[in-house]
């Protein structure tokens, strides 16, 4: 269980759930994305494009250079899988405003082949908040559609009818002495939460304040990702992080 891998079942039947937002179907998808099969809409947030050459960039630190080619290639496979209509991208899909223009012309082609025939939107984010007119599609501060709204950084309160990301949920799960730390899916049936899509993203505890002010005392349901499926986790398992992100740093997510 700790590896998150079913031993009975077929994998199939672990690659994806059912979640219902306002009364909405969703599929969540092991791989972090959404889909809205009424709408044949992709959803993913926070791909962090360029993320490798921005550290290399700025001497922060040293990242493999693959991480747009795998986070491309990993979203290619997704809309595949769905015969996605549409894609939209919930801010922070580049690592900074001047990512596009560091995309080798070898990635700008797979973008560029995956925008074909479908529609595209980017949702500005707070590394992303101008998007270069090359990397097409549509280009938004939010997008309200069938009565939820679509944003980078979901709303503190009680705030309904809302699907976000910026907050790069992670969950931490212990049983019998081990534990396990994976990107997970967080709602709580009127908003969710979804996980950082990009390769080189880290994540934020779930048990942090930060999503207390998104869900309060209200229970939140919790799907962690594994190794070979999306895996429900009973909120009472979950652990909080040795070193919590409760004082304003939110490092962790960048």
């Amino acid at each position: 269980m700790l590896e998150l891998r079913p031993e009975h079942f077929s994998l199939a039947d672990y690659s994806s759930h059912s979640i219902a937002i306002c009364g909405k179907k969703f599929i969540a998808d092991m791989s972090g994305a959404l889909f809205w099969p009424g709408e044949r809409l992709l959803v993913v947030a926070d791909l962090h494009l360029e993320k490798g050459s921005a550290y290399a960039a700025n001497a922060q630190q040293m990242l493999p250079p693959y991480d747009t080619r795998e986070t491309l290639l990993r979203l290619a496979r997704v809309i595949d899988k769905y015969s996605a209509g549409a894609v939209l991208a919930l801010g922070d899909s580049f690592h900074d405003a001047a990512g596009y223009a560091r995309m080798s012309e070898d990635d700008r082609t797979i973008l560029q082949i995956m925008q074909e025939d479908r529609r595209w939107i980017w949702v500005t984010g707070n590394h992303d908040t101008t998007i270069a007119p090359g990397a097409g599609g549509e280009i938004r501060d939010a997008v309200v559609m069938e009565g939820l709204t679509f944003r980078h950084d979901p709303l503190v309160g009680s705030v309904t009818h809302e699907i976000a990301g910026h907050l790069h949920p992670a969950a931490k799960l212990s049983v019998y002495g081990h534990s396990i730390r994976r990107p997970c899916f967080v709602g709580n049936g009127r908003r969710l939460v979804l996980p950082a899509f990009g390769a080189f993203t880290g994540g934020l505890n779930i048990l942090d304040d930060a999503f207390a002010g998104l869900f309060g005392n209200a229970s939140f349901a919790v799907w962690m990702l594994g190794d070979d499926g999306l895996y429900p986790v009973a909120p009472r398992l979950l652990k909080p992080d040795r070193i919590a992100a409760s004082n304003g740093d939110r490092s962790i997510r960048s």
